[in-house]
């Protein structure tokens, strides 16, 4: 395969009331894996969307080895040898169909001609030798519904490869993996770029980038700050700070603050399926309780669980030392739950719908006049407040969701619930695809709900966030809590991740 160059030459572009990108130029050298990073919001996954043929309605040149093409759609940029794997990967794949057939699925409805009648052993054949040219052990008749976050990003990059790209734009692809997921992922990418695929990598996680990339393009409200080699003498704090335009200190220090008495009591809590399993915790008033462990150990089940998004098998709740049952999320609201999930597109907004719909849609009741009608004034009202105190940046509280940063969506999520004044916040990696310094006002808007004394869960696997933000933690194994940690101030990432491997369980087996 020929290496490829490409240049984005002044490229702008309008959504109502926001000029996302203004005069761009970006250059992409083959056979070389790029990084673009920017705060929420700065244009870089629009530009990426741009290249990739999602935004079409764009003003300026794109060039590919010194000849001007044209990328108004999705099929263009295929043509051109262009593909994108986007952070949200569940919308790209279709659950029902088989790993072969997903790869495949690019050849299977453009590449078959007028072949009616499908050779299924061929499919599958053909698959298998694309995933064994990566190295990859997938069964090929497995249903993708069935096959986790990081299998399920190999099986897209697998079809881009299919499809023969020249350009593969990752859009926080490490997010939802864990630390050896992520090494296999980068020896994947890295072989792509001995064969002189061109890779574009997005991500917020600014010691990858220095770890897998050649150079780096920053962005910033729209516009290119700075592009450059990644050389020992760049600095990530150099990089933050042309990011976020500002020097900012590397560790988030927790304000001090009253803890009341117990607000939440957790008593052998199982999971129906046993994916969580004889949990104990309590949570006080004004209390921030971190649950930390490593990706698969049970912390999004947890927080479902509790939220009755998953169905307990048995235990007890008491809330305010009163015991409460509920059967589903709806139950759980509104005994005073609320819950942040970590996949906020998919859990925990209406993508296509306007802001303020999102943020009254906890507590509709409060909007709904005689007859069921919904007072939308007073939603547009209250959205403009919420706006304002969170700080999410839109232009109005119509805007669309689905058209926000990953920041303000987050914030968004968090608008809803702040809007049904619960009792109880549980947030599942509430931090994840989003920069560093949405992350300190997340952080900034936690403490503020802690001090209005209210019980915060907060489960991440990072775990500098936990030792950043947290009063007290929780570690979990295999669906269990394993260890409770009462002096976050005496503790450290080593010891959180001996915990999290499973350290406390193999001590209580050879004890």
């Amino acid at each position: 395969m020929d290496k490829i160059k490409l240049e984005m030459k002044n490229v702008s572009i309008e959504f109502p009331g926001v000029k996302a990108l203004s005069n761009v130029n970006f250059n992409l050298e083959g056979g070389t894996i790029h990084a673009l990073i920017g705060a929420n919001g700065a244009g870089k996954s629009t530009l990426m969307k741009v290249l990739a043929g999602a935004n079409s309605n764009y003003t300026g040149e794109i060039f590919i080895d010194g000849e001007s093409v044209e990328i108004r759609s999705p099929k263009d940029a295929k043509n051109l040898g262009i593909e994108i794997v986007f952070q949200e990967v569940d919308t790209a794949l279709i659950p029902y169909l088989t790993v072969a057939e997903n790869v495949m699925f690019g050849y299977i409805v453009n590449k078959m001609e007028r072949k009616h009648l499908v050779n299924w052993n061929e499919i599958r054949a053909a698959a298998s030798d694309i995933l064994k040219k990566l190295n990859l052990e997938l069964d090929v008749r497995r249903l993708t519904s069935d096959l986790t976050l990081s299998e399920k990003q190999m099986v897209l990059i697998a079809r881009c490869v299919v499809e023969k790209c020249r350009v593969l734009i990752l859009d926080e692809p490490t997010a939802p993996l864990s630390d050896s997921e992520t090494k296999e992922l980068f020896r994947i990418v890295r072989q792509l770029a001995k064969e002189d695929v061109s890779v574009v990598f997005i991500s917020h996680r600014i010691s990858e980038l220095f770890e897998i990339c050649d150079s780096i393009t920053i962005m910033r409200d729209g516009q290119v700050v700075n592009s450059m080699p990644i050389t020992e003498k760049l600095e990530q704090s150099k990089v933050i700070e042309l990011m976020l335009g500002q020097k900012i200190t590397d560790q988030y220090i927790k304000k001090q603050a009253a803890i009341g008495p117990t607000l939440l009591e957790v008593k052998n809590l199982t999971e129906i399926n046993n994916l969580v399993k004889n949990i104990n915790l309590t949570i006080n008033k004004g209390e921030i309780v971190g649950i930390a462990g490593l990706v698969g150990a049970g912390k999004t089940e947890l927080c479902k669980t509790l939220f009755g998004a998953l169905k307990q098998k048995n235990g007890t709740i008491k809330l305010n030392g009163k015991e409460v049952k509920y059967k589903d999320p709806n139950g759980a609201v509104k005994c005073g739950f609320a819950l942040v999930p970590e996949e906020r597109r998919k859990e925990g907004v209406l993508i296509t719908d306007p802001i303020y719909r999102n943020i009254s849609i906890a507590a509709i009741k409060k909007y709904v006049k005689v007859l069921s009608i919904v007072d939308k004034n007073k939603e547009k009202k209250d959205a403009r407040t919420m706006i304002a105190n969170l700080g999410i940046k839109t232009p109005s509280a119509n805007q669309i969701v689905a058209l926000l940063s990953g920041g303000n969506q987050q914030k968004v999520v968090l608008g809803k619930w702040l809007n049904s004044e619960s009792e109880i916040y549980i947030f599942d990696e509430p931090t994840k695809g989003i920069d560093v310094g949405a992350k300190r006002e997340m952080y900034e808007l936690i403490e503020r709900l802690a001090a209005q004394g209210k019980g915060i869960l907060y489960a991440t696997c990072e775990f500098q966030e936990i030792l950043s933000i947290a009063d007290r933690v929780y570690v979990m194994f295999d669906g269990e809590i394993i260890k409770e940690l009462d002096k976050v101030s005496d503790i450290d990432e080593k010891e959180l991740l001996y915990y999290s491997m499973g350290g406390e369980s193999n001590e209580r087996r050879n004890s």
